[in-house]
């Protein structure tokens, strides 16, 4: 039986030619979008479209209970579903009146989504016969050097960053892996009108360095191999820049008065966390002193 994978934001840009990449490696592919694909897009028998909201997490789940209802398996998913910055603060500042409530879109799609899609990756890939699988997330070099006219978008991709990091060594004992690509500057639909005219085409990333960076960290050539789920690329962050891919490491050696976060003090904030996560479900959260 062919590997199973979900790309979200599947219909266009970065997505869409991860859909196409996959199927060359001979995935079925489920493409979760609020689009749907080109209609110069072949829909095949490994294909899937399921118009999915990914900031939706009633929406998000039902796509991911029809994919596994295809196949009855989930071996790889890229969330990658993301868009820019849907408000603004500093030059929106009126002295007539005070502002209107926010609009946080950027933080349900980039954020929210990417959260609610490894909550039900971890579910449906511990059910596959061989438990495990591997998780890509879609962050941006923005996470890395800051991008001042749009905070959302670097803030929620920083996230990502964090996100992937936190996750990872937990993951990595039931089987999965999670990592991030950052992507620099890729000719996609995100960009808004005559951004990437200012771009001289040397300073814009191809899509196939993009794809290396999938396969690095996805290790699809090695799916279905034995010890494919166990192995492989654990909480790596990749800039793709250019020709290049740099895997950036976490941070800088702590010093002493920061061993409190990491080593042997981490392991005790594991174990107090995870007693207490183990109750979440039976948690009312809203209940106040």
């Amino acid at each position: 039986m062919p590997p199973v994978a979900i790309v979200t934001g599947a219909s266009s840009g970065i997505g869409l030619a991860l859909t196409q990449y996959l199927l060359s490696k001979s995935f079925c592919v489920a493409m979760l979008d609020i689009n749907p694909p080109p209609s110069s897009f072949p829909m095949t028998d490994f294909t899937k479209y399921i118009r999915t909201d990914a900031a939706n997490w009633d929406s998000l789940s039902a796509a991911f209970a029809q994919v596994h209802a295809w196949h009855s398996r989930l071996d790889f998913v890229a969330l990658n579903a993301g868009i820019d910055d849907r408000d603004d603060i500093f030059s929106s500042i009126s002295s007539s009146a005070p502002p209107k409530k926010p609009n946080m879109l950027t933080f349900e799609v980039n954020l929210f989504g990417p959260y609610y899609g490894m909550k039900l990756a971890a579910h449906y890939m511990s059910l596959n016969e061989v438990k495990g699988g591997k998780v890509v997330i879609t962050a941006s070099a923005a996470a890395l050097y800051a991008i001042p006219i749009i905070p959302q978008y670097s803030a929620t991709k920083a996230g990502l960053v964090g996100l992937t990091r936190a996750l990872a060594p937990v993951a990595q004992k039931v089987g999965i892996t999670v990592n991030a690509i950052c992507p620099a500057v890729v000719a996609t639909g995100l960009a808004p009108p005559g951004l990437m005219d200012v771009f001289q085409e040397q300073h814009i990333t191809p899509m196939s360095t993009i794809m290396r960076a999938f396969e690095e960290l996805g290790d699809l050539d090695g799916v279905g191999n034995e010890g494919w789920t166990k192995g492989g690329k654990n909480g790596c962050i990749v800039e793709a820049s250019i020709g290049s891919l740099y895997y950036r490491d976490e941070v800088e050696k702590p010093d002493e008065g920061q061993e409190f976060m990491t080593g042997g003090a981490a392991d005790t904030w594991t174990k107090v966390y995870m007693e207490r996560n183990k109750n979440f479900a039976l948690m009312d959260w809203e209940k106040k002193d």
